[in-house]
């Protein structure tokens, strides 16, 4: 029996969720190192898996368009600055906070599209924003009496610079840059953007340590992978609600591991920010089956 594309996506979607899961808690195991210097080994494994793609596909390192260059770098600063803030936010909150907090990015890719891609952005996708920014409050709990203040700020500024990533990653998509690419350049630019401060900041490694740092770039590059392996199986439409799975694997793995339990107030900014991303995901489904619909009727009509 053939299994529907769809349903393979949603399984590779699922993966990369635990994938990323599994990042998030390699790189806390891995102690109390710089954050830079995780960053830094964490990009580092990820460019030898994008190098060797690049090498087995035969991708030549060149871009159609010198234009391209700069929408490619802003795509690989805001990861690295998302991605810092993340790792920052990992080691100092609750482990399935600060997951959350990073899965507002596709909040975000919707605000920076209408800014920089002058894509629409319709009532419902703004009310939608303002409501998930609301619930990353709950999370964030802004008072001059939360010492983890710093921490979730630092994980939402991570989502930040994650969704203008993905936005420029869909605006280099459309331009016929591949994903290999865009990754080993992403890598690339990472290691180098961390290197000042990895020599300044470094400090010695157990081997434990160092295994927790590789684990987390091979978990990275998995989910990287299997998130672009999802993509090609279905459309971002029908699986891309599934990719909050990661908040599970995130708070699964957080209390066996660290113990860590949410309080009231993080659940409730979950419910918020997951509400929100399943109606704008329902939303979305909807009225891009409205259009096909609008647009078989035009092709009948002009037969």
């Amino acid at each position: 029996m053939t299994v529907p594309s769809r349903y393979k996506g949603i399984v590779y979607i699922c993966i990369s969720a635990l994938c990323f899961a599994l990042m998030a808690a390699f790189v806390r195991l891995s102690g109390d190192l710089p954050t830079f210097q995780k960053t830094f080994f964490r990009n580092f494994v990820a460019l030898f898996f994008a190098a060797g793609v690049l090498i087995r596909k035969r991708i030549p390192l060149r871009l159609g368009d010198r234009r391209l260059l700069f929408p490619l770098t802003v795509r690989a600063l805001a990861g690295t600055v998302g991605m810092i803030g993340n790792f920052y936010a990992i080691d100092r909150l609750v482990l399935s906070d600060a997951s959350m907090l990073n899965k507002m990015s596709p909040f975000f890719a919707i605000v920076f599209s209408y800014l920089i891609l002058k894509e629409k952005l319709t009532v419902f996708q703004l009310s939608a924003v303002i409501i998930a920014f609301g619930g990353s409050l709950l999370i964030i709990k802004p008072s001059l009496q939360n010492v983890d203040l710093l921490p979730a700020l630092a994980g939402f500024a991570g989502g930040m610079g994650a969704g203008l990533a993905y936005t420029c990653v869909h605006y280099l998509g459309q331009h016929g840059v591949k994903g290999p690419l865009i990754v080993a350049f992403f890598s690339a630019f990472s290691c180098l953007f961390c290197l000042p401060m990895l020599l300044i900041q470094y400090e010695h490694m157990t081997a434990v340590q160092l295994l927790c740092l590789l684990g987390a770039g091979a978990s990275a590059a998995g989910g990287q992978f299997t998130i672009t392996a999802a993509y090609t199986h279905a459309p971002a439409r029908e699986i891309s609600i599934y990719d909050y799975s990661q908040l599970i694997f995130s708070t699964t793995l957080g209390f066996f591991l660290f113990g860590d339990v949410p309080d009231g107030w993080s659940f409730l900014g979950y419910a918020v920010i997951i509400t929100m991303a399943v109606l704008n995901f329902i939303y979305n489904s909807r009225r891009h089956g409205s259009a096909s619909n609008n647009d078989n009727d035009r092709e009948k009509a002009d037969k």
